[in-house]
């Protein structure tokens, strides 16, 4: 599927930026092959326009924010979060600007210290967060960074059990035993829920982060799927210790993501410092990232299509996804737009029931 070619996905949030990131002045991002600008306006609240100033096309990424607005850094001129030009610096004092000197505005709103933007009118709510900013519970932003693949291969790669003797053996997989754990999958309204069990290592480099101290232990893994390309991951180990992750992989263009990375622990930065939490996860996600960015991005969501790629049955979470997906494609009246492969010959199965 190339994500920026399905008009649906324009009409979801996507988690864009951390409001943090704005604090100097406008920034730049490409959202579904679209490129927009986000600024803080005179309110404090993240706002999303075209990045392109409707005078002579310059980048208004460029500029800086001023007058509650962002102004284009070639000619002054200021709009506010609805598109509009509120100001032209080379007007005198009264004279009416015109009501079509506007550029494209975006819908955007401030959750869980990020940006968020749809768009075109949203079709679904941002995924509740009840961790965030809740008695005994911690935030950590822990990574905000580009990924070279799409989001499909990144959310089935987050579902797999199976990978984990493999892609994470020099961390928490257990190498001789390459069987995945089940799954109990509930499907829901949002997209669905998966729990298991695994084993996994526990070297006394991260014990802290377990707080448990056996070189083996296990994870009580809630793993839930929320549509489009969302998930939320609460690990709980024998000691208690729940690691929550929230992930959102926002599509830049057909072969890119925006990895957006949160994590909730119920536990003190004097059990386990921040740090060491997020240079445990950023061990086992540079495992993760290394192997999906030799994937080919265009990862097929029309399970009728054969002759792609083969699964096993450990990959069921990852066809619930693509069944998923696929339902809101044709929900909106689309079909799934895919490259293809050279030299390969795609036929189109009966749709399974």
């Amino acid at each position: 599927m190339l994500t920026t070619q399905q008009p649906v996905f324009r009409r979801f949030w996507h988690a864009v930026m951390p409001l943090s990131e704005l604090a100097d002045g406008p920034k730049p991002f490409t959202l579904l092959g679209e490129a927009i600008v986000v600024f803080l306006d005179e309110h404090g609240q993240p706002a999303a326009l075209r990045d392109r100033c409707c005078h002579r096309t310059a980048r208004l990424s460029k500029g800086w924010c001023a007058k509650g607005g962002i102004q284009c850094g070639y000619h002054g001129w200021v709009y506010d979060r609805h598109g509009r030009v509120t100001h032209v610096p080379q007007y005198e004092a009264g004279r009416a600007i015109p009501a079509d000197f506007k550029t494209v505005a975006y819908h955007c709103q401030a959750r869980y210290g990020y940006a968020w933007v749809a768009l075109e009118d949203p079709v679904a709510d941002v995924p509740e967060v009840p961790e965030f900013e809740a008695p005994g519970w911690r935030t950590i932003f822990q990574f905000y960074e580009r990924w070279e693949t799409s989001p499909m291969r990144a959310l089935e790669n987050s579902f797999d059990n199976s990978h984990f003797s493999f892609v994470h053996r020099a961390t928490f997989g257990v190498a001789d035993r390459p069987q995945p754990s089940k799954y109990e999958l509930v499907e829901n309204e949002e997209g669905f829920y998966a729990e298991t069990i695994i084993e996994a290592v526990n070297p006394p480099a991260f014990q802290r982060v377990s707080g448990v101290s056996d070189p083996v232990t296990t994870r009580h893994m809630r793993n839930a799927y929320f549509q489009p390309f969302s998930r939320r991951l609460d690990i709980e180990y024998p000691s208690g210790v729940r690691h929550v992750i929230i992930n959102c992989f926002t599509p830049i263009d057909d072969g890119s993501i925006q990895l957006c990375q949160w994590l909730f622990r119920n536990d003190t930065e004097a059990d386990c410092p921040a740090q060491l939490l997020i240079d445990f996860d950023a061990e086992i996600t540079r495992e993760d990232k290394e192997i999906l960015e030799s994937t080919d991005p265009d990862a097929w969501v029309d399970t009728r299509r054969r002759g792609v790629e083969y699964s096993m049955d450990s990959d069921k979470p990852g066809m619930l996804i693509r069944k998923r997906l696929m339902a809101i494609l044709q929900a909106h009246g689309e079909e799934e737009v895919h490259r293809g492969l050279p030299g390969v010959t795609i036929r189109l199965a009966p749709a399974q029931g």
